[in-house]
């Protein structure tokens, strides 16, 4: 079981944001975001796990097609990103005709879509935007570069959130770190500032009680961290079900400290119901919640959904 406990810091230096709220008219509906991502075959991650968990928390997830990995549950061979002009305007023709409450960016496949989403993100500069960095490992490393190149030159710019894990951040964000000890969430959070981040979620910091945090942090502070079991389980897709449901929370109005509690939390709920369902990882269930009571032995009910995140659901589905 993953277990979490919250420890939230100090806001003082950085209060916390939240997207602006929808007018009168578009109030009852779901909040929209808008997903730049590449299609996953296996349903691991990729603009799968993007839909369903957006939907999951109650919001309305518009999904851009950046292009698509060559994957099975157990690994990454390959991918084919789409050419920059097709995401483009498959971006811009729902913009001109939705209210887009939230970006949020995973895999683009290559620096010229980069470059596009960029781009788009300055014309709408005040739609906050929340990226993801997968680890990118499994690709050429001549790729991997210039691809990270240009999302730190390009994108980083324009990201109020990043998300990754601490070991991708590291090594992309710190490549030259030379201390004994590794970055903290402050460490990585000053070396994205220096690009115009103001947020960094760090996941996956290894502890020596077989746990790992997550950390919420500016280069001043660290807002929040939350402490989680360490699974036996290998899994994939965590990091886009992480990065949607944060971008989803902060689209429906939740500020940013309460959206990184309640995303790390459907998380851990999603990770403990995981399930394989092919030879290789485990995937996250991002639809827990609706999975059928069991009876307890006593008459009592058991769920995988708690209290605190089926009000968290219910909350969400309002919007």
């Amino acid at each position: 079981m993953g277990l979490i406990v919250s420890t939230p810091m100090s806001l003082e230096s950085n209060p916390p944001f939240a997207a602006e709220p929808s007018d009168d008219e578009s109030a009852a509906s779901p909040p929209c975001v808008l997903v730049f991502n590449a299609n996953d075959p296996s349903g691991a991650g990729g603009l799968n796990a993007d839909a369903l968990a957006g939907a999951s928390v109650g919001a309305h997830p518009l999904t851009v097609v950046t292009g698509t990995y060559l994957r099975d549950t157990a690994e990454v061979f390959d991918q084919f990103a789409l050419d920059e002009d097709a995401v483009t305007e498959q971006a811009r023709t729902i913009l001109e005709d939705i209210r887009v409450q939230v970006f949020k960016v995973g895999f683009c496949g290559s620096p010229e879509n980069l470059s596009a989403i960029a781009e788009l993100a300055s014309d709408y500069a005040d739609v906050p935007l929340v990226a993801y960095m997968p680890n990118l490992s499994w690709w050429g490393e001549d790729a991997m570069e210039a691809y990270l190149d240009a999302y730190r030159d390009l994108l980083l710019p324009q990201t109020t959130v990043l998300v990754g894990n601490h070991n991708t951040l590291w090594r992309w964000l710190l490549p030259d770190w030379e201390h004994e000890r590794s970055p903290g969430p402050r460490d990585i959070a000053r070396a994205a500032s220096e690009y115009g981040v103001p947020y960094v979620l760090v996941t996956g910091i290894h502890l020596p009680d077989q746990h790992i945090e997550n950390a919420l942090a500016t280069p001043q502070t660290v807002l929040l961290t939350e402490r989680m079991e360490r699974f036996d389980a290998v899994f994939a897709g965590a990091g886009d079900t992480l990065s949607m449901t944060l971008a989803c929370l902060l689209a429906s109005g939740t500020d940013l400290e309460a959206a990184t509690h309640e995303a790390l939390s459907f998380l851990d709920q999603s990770l403990q119901a995981g399930y394989r369902p092919g030879m290789g990882l485990v995937l996250p269930d991002r639809l827990f919640w609706a999975e059928p009571e069991e009876e307890g032995s006593e008459g009592e009910t058991d769920s995988p959904l708690t209290a605190e995140d089926f009000s968290l659901h219910q909350h969400n589905t309002k919007h």
